[in-house]
């Protein structure tokens, strides 16, 4: 059997602001309209879909792996945008990144509160055989 990830619909309280957010700080392109969304593609056929549903909505986790230039490319932006960013989800290690199972990371929000995260090396790929 073969699963794939298609897409995701994240909450947003403005989309276009949050959608410009992510594509301008993961350096995608922009977002398109897609009927009620405002659509992000990332690599493989993965869709984020930004919506506003209109009611108080949790914040949510989103992790994306990344190469480690783009890791190096995206933390500048962060840097130079004046974000607040993290070594940890708890944001006790601030202004930091952490070098998790082999690689680097970092936490942030986006405008709607999510958590987001960027991350050179999948959870556990330090303790692979």
């Amino acid at each position: 059997m073969t699963i794939l990830f298609n897409h995701t619909i994240i909450a947003a309280r403005d989309k276009q602001q949050s959608a410009s957010f992510f594509t301008e700080i993961f350096d995608l392109p922009p977002a398109e309209p897609g009927g009620f969304f405002l659509v992000v593609r990332l690599d493989g056929g993965v869709l984020l879909q930004f919506a506003e549903p209109g009611i108080e909505f949790p914040p949510q986790h989103y992790a994306f792996l990344v190469t480690e230039d783009d890791f190096d490319n995206i933390y500048a932006r962060i840097r130079a945008a004046g974000i607040e960013y993290s070594a940890d989800p708890q944001g006790k290690l601030p202004r930091q990144y952490n070098t998790n199972h082999g690689g680097r990371g970092i936490y942030f929000h986006d405008p709607s509160g999510h958590y987001l995260e960027a991350i050179t090396q999948p959870y556990g790929a330090d303790t692979a055989t």
